[in-house]
C-alpha cells in the first residue's frame, strides 16, 4: 500500500503542492495519467521526480493521492 503518510499530513502536503510548483493538483493528477504506464509506487515517483523536478515529498504525495482517486473511481 503507498500510504506512508497519516491523512492529515498528506492532505496538508496537498495543500502546499500548487504554491511550491506553481500548478494545481489536478494538473499533476493529469500529468501522471498521461505519464508513462508504470506499474510500482516508488517507479511513479521516480518518474514524477525526474521528469518535472519535484521533490520528493511532493512526488510522493501526488502519486499518493493519484492512486486513493483511481482506487475510488474502481469502487464507484
Amino acid at each position: 500500500m503507498s500510504q506512508v503518510f497519516s491523512e492529515e499530513t498528506h492532505r496538508n502536503m496537498l495543500a502546499r503542492i500548487p504554491h511550491c510548483t506553481g500548478r494545481e493538483i489536478s494538473d499533476w493528477l493529469r500529468a501522471v495519467d498521461d505519464g508513462p504506464a508504470l506499474l510500482r509506487f516508488e517507479e511513479k515517483v521516480s518518474w514524477l521526480r525526474h521528469e518535472h523536478d519535484l521533490a520528493y515529498g511532493h512526488a510522493k504525495a501526488i502519486i499518493h493521492e493519484y492512486d486513493l482517486r483511481r482506487a475510488a473511481r474502481r469502487l464507484g
